[in-house]
Formats: structure tokens, C-alpha cells, sequence
């Protein structure tokens, strides 16, 4: 346990590293399924609203501001297959509150039951709807950022590859945390003794759950696995972190250094000896770091 980083040693002691599969992830579901509203502070208004052409969505507003806003299109994570916006309610307004911008976290169509294209539809149904509905919403429609974690992490670069792509809503910035970017990487050899939370089991019935069909083929969409876009010019400046013991660190430090080459900004965070969705242990010094990161680099881009 020596190799772990001493900020989460004895936590990753007790952490099990099972797979998860069609029963956990149908738990995972019934756990969250009646989710609460988002709670309001007095500095951040919380509320639910329906996207047209998508599903429901937590909105997360600073309080006092006056004039138009950055966005921040935040995806949940759970592997394509469970988890729910309300999960990251805490760090919505925490970005909301920190930064003077609005948050928008919606929910999406889950697999196995709706495969892709189902969440990419639903996300670029809300990305058009901020983007034409700005002065309603009071935001910038030239200031947008497009967020996630984890899966959420890889259909928020998804996103950006489809917006880039149809050139309707301009993307400002991306902030992909350990983001699921490419399902070749269940056909690999990945030595896991280390790995916590999202272990190689549990990554092939994700993929196999979002594509329908075995990960790895030679005909997957760049859109469901972002890793696999030949080109990836013409992206936002771009936010990449990940841990040294994520199952997806190699993808994601592969994917910055291809950003990089491709001329588009990149700022890549990868901490040692941490594993997949350790910040979600709050109190750690190593976590309250990587999100300082993360905060930081949006200042920066969002001026």
C-alpha cells in the first residue's frame, strides 16, 4: 500500500475492486432514482428545469450577478450506465459560487437500454438550448464550457468533437477529469493491482453497455470514443486530469499529448498515486489540490 499516495493509503486499503455489472449497476440506479431538488445557498440559486429535445437538468446560478455569465455544461459520470447529475450537486455550486458562473447539469439516457447515440443527443440538446436561449438564461453564449467526469468526462470531449464539428455552438474551453475516452483500452493488458472504484471488469461492461456490441471494433464513432478522432484540431484549450493509478491514465495522457500536438493549449494534471475518483474524498489535501487545478484553469480561461 506503500505506493499509493499517503493521502489516500488507508482509504484505498479498504476500497474493494469489484466489477461492476448489470445487477450493481441496476442498485446504483434504484439508489438515486428519487433524487432530492438541488438545495439553494446564499450565494448560488438551485433549481430543476426540462431541456427541450433532452431531459431534466439541475441549474445552479451565483446570486448578485448582473451581467451576462459563463456556463459550464457539467456531464455526471457512472460508466454510461448508472449515476445521476445529482450526484455532483455539491461541486456545481461550488463552481458556481467560486467562479460567477451559471451551472447546468443535466441528466441523459443511460445504457444498456439506450445506446449511442442516445446521451450525445440528449447533451447536444441542451448545449444548442443554452447557446440559443443566452440572453434569456443570462449568459455568454461565446463563454461555454463543456465538463465531466469520468464518463461524463468522455462524452463532454464527445461534445466538443461534435460541436467542433457542425460548427453551430462555439465552445470555449473543456474540463475532462480522468475522462472514459477509448474502448480499445478494454482489449489491452492493464496491470490493475492498484486500480479502485472502476477496474478493467467494469470498464468492458460499460463500453459493451454504451456500444452495443464488443468494444474494440474498427468501426466505432469518434463521438462515443473521442481517443479515436483522427484530427483533434480545432478544439477548445483544454483541462486534462487524471491519477497515476486510473485505469484510464494512459488514454488521457495520450489524448492531451495529441491535443498538444494538434496546436490547441492543454494544460494535462496527472497526480501520483491516486486512483480512479479519489476526489471524491474531499477532505484530502491531494483532492482539494486537483480541484484547485481545476478552478484555476477556468479563471484563467474564462478571464
Amino acid at each position: 500500500m506503500s505506493n499509493f499516495h499517503p493521502d489516500l493509503a488507508f482509504i484505498a486499503r479498504f476500497l474493494p475492486r469489484f466489477a461492476v455489472g448489470a445487477r450493481l449497476s441496476r442498485l446504483a440506479r434504484r439508489l438515486v432514482r428519487n433524487a432530492a431538488a438541488p438545495r439553494s445557498t446564499p450565494a448560488v440559486s438551485a433549481s430543476i428545469r426540462r431541456i427541450p429535445g433532452a431531459g431534466m437538468a439541475r441549474i445552479f446560478v451565483p446570486t448578485g450577478v448582473t451581467q451576462p455569465m459563463p456556463v459550464m455544461l457539467w456531464v455526471h459520470g457512472g460508466g454510461f450506465i448508472m449515476g445521476s447529475p445529482a450526484q455532483d450537486d455539491a461541486l456545481a455550486r461550488m463552481f458556481a459560487g467560486e467562479l460567477g458562473m451559471t451551472v447546468v447539469a443535466p441528466s441523459y439516457r443511460l445504457a444498456p437500454e439506450h445506446r449511442f447515440p442516445a446521451a450525445i443527443d440528449d447533451l447536444y440538446a441542451t448545449l444548442t438550448w443554452l447557446h440559443a436561449n443566452a440572453a434569456a438564461l443570462g449568459i455568454r453564449p461565446d463563454r461555454i464550457v463543456v465538463a465531466g467526469a469520468s464518463a461524463g468526462g468522455g462524452l463532454a470531449a464527445g461534445l466538443t468533437l461534435l460541436a467542433r464539428d457542425r460548427g453551430e455552438v462555439p465552445v470555449a474551453f473543456q474540463l475532462l477529469v480522468y475522462p472514459m475516452l477509448d474502448d480499445r483500452t478494454v482489449g489491452r493488458t492493464i496491470d490493475g493491482a492498484n486500480h479502485r472504484l472502476w477496474t478493467a471488469g467494469s470498464n468492458r461492461f460499460g463500453w459493451t453497455s454504451y456500444l452495443g456490441r464488443e468494444p474494440g471494433g474498427a468501426d466505432v464513432p469518434v463521438y462515443a470514443a473521442p481517443a479515436r478522432a483522427e484530427s483533434l484540431g480545432g478544439l477548445p484549450p483544454t483541462w486534462i486530469g487524471v491519477g497515476t493509478f486510473d485505469l484510464f491514465h494512459d488514454e488521457n495522457v495520450e489524448y492531451a499529448r495529441r491535443i498538444s500536438a494538434a496546436g490547441v493549449p492543454v494544460q494535462l494534471e496527472v497526480v501520483p498515486g491516486v486512483f480512479h475518483g479519489f476526489d471524491n474524498f474531499r477532505g484530502a489535501k491531494v483532492a482539494k489540490s486537483f480541484l484547485a487545478s481545476q478552478v484555476a484553469a477556468l479563471r484563467r480561461a474564462l478571464g
